[in-house]
């Protein structure tokens, strides 16, 4: 149930909900019973996912662009593509980052950057992350 729970709580915590995976993913690593390992696969997993599912809102919204409700003017989303285009996909290494990870995922989705750079950069970043959240805590705990 662990494994379920984590990939669930970091699903949604890469979405545009204000939530936090890391809390729960010490929590569970605190336990004897479950494997780190397993907990930092279902981890990048579910935050992945998350990011995924922000890549797929970005290129569905680009066909409300121009309406009036429409949260992003024309003037700031060729700024947004001009500093997303100018730092390139290497920018998706950083969508581990709280608040502008979603930005740059959702980003991407707009800005219709291939899945085969998209998902290997975010994965990449994504497992690194944790794989430091997880490393940390054993430092902590055993040094």
């Amino acid at each position: 149930m662990e494994y379920i729970s984590i990939l669930i709580v970091s699903f949604l915590s890469a979405t545009i909900l204000p939530l936090g995976s890391e809390a729960l993913l010490l929590f569970y690593t605190a336990q004897e019973a479950n494997s780190l390992l397993l907990l930092w696969c279902w981890a990048t997993m579910g935050n992945s996912l998350g990011a995924m599912t922000n890549w797929l809102l970005g290129t569905y919204l680009t066909r409300f662009e121009g309406r009036r409700w429409f949260p992003v003017d024309k003037k700031r989303r060729v700024k947004a593509e001009y500093y997303f285009n100018r730092y390139g996909v290497w920018s998706l290494l950083f969508t581990w980052l709280p608040i502008i990870g979603d930005g740059i995922a959702i980003a991407a989705g707009v800005f219709r950057t291939s899945l085969w750079y998209f998902i290997p950069l975010v994965v990449l970043g994504k497992a690194g992350r944790y794989a430091l959240i997880l490393w940390g805590q054993q430092v902590i705990y055993t040094g």
